[in-house]
């Protein structure tokens, strides 16, 4: 099964994709950034990160869908545009008809570290630990993706436990 993780912004917005193979192993299958300019209308960035992203999802045929889920803002000037950032990743999923699934960041520390206070190099070199990869990946936004597609992978892992108990 493949997973695509996307880590909401304006600016930029992160993707990771895994796939989870026969066993329960994940193999890490690529990760990156949607950047847009801050020339650009706020329309025309949205179209720009829908765009991306159909192309990511069509590339890759995920079957599912995780998003970072925005719970705490300190700063409405730039909730507003990342909740809008997330409409447009949540109508890509959906215009795919693929299951969408949210994490907030305290659940993505506590499914990567087991601290859901970890900083973020922490959670960072765990990805790279669990996916076994030779470097953390970048950017920040790339691996903040990845941990969510991991998160969900996690999930899945604990469901099938619980059926099996």
């Amino acid at each position: 099964m493949i997973i695509l993780g996307v880590d909401p912004g304006t600016a930029t917005t992160g993707w990771g994709v895994i796939k989870i193979e026969n066993g329960g192993n994940l193999e890490y299958l690529d990760c990156g950034c949607i950047k847009t300019s801050k020339d650009l209308k706020a329309e025309d960035r949205l179209n720009q990160i829908y765009n991306e992203l159909f192309k990511i999802i069509k590339d890759f045929s995920p079957k599912i869908l995780v998003v970072e889920k925005l719970f705490f803002f300190k700063n409405a000037k730039t909730a507003i545009p990342v909740s809008q950032a997330r409409g447009v990743i949540l109508l890509a999923g959906a215009k795919k008809k693929i299951p969408i699934y949210e994490f907030t960041p305290l659940q993505v520390k506590l499914n990567i570290v087991g601290y859901g206070r970890a900083e973020k190099i922490q959670v960072q070199k765990m990805i790279k630990k669990i996916l076994n990869l030779d470097e953390i990946p970048r950017p920040d936004d790339a691996a903040d993706a990845l941990g969510l597609a991991i998160s969900y992978a996690y999930l899945l892992d604990s469901q099938k436990n619980t059926k099996n108990s």
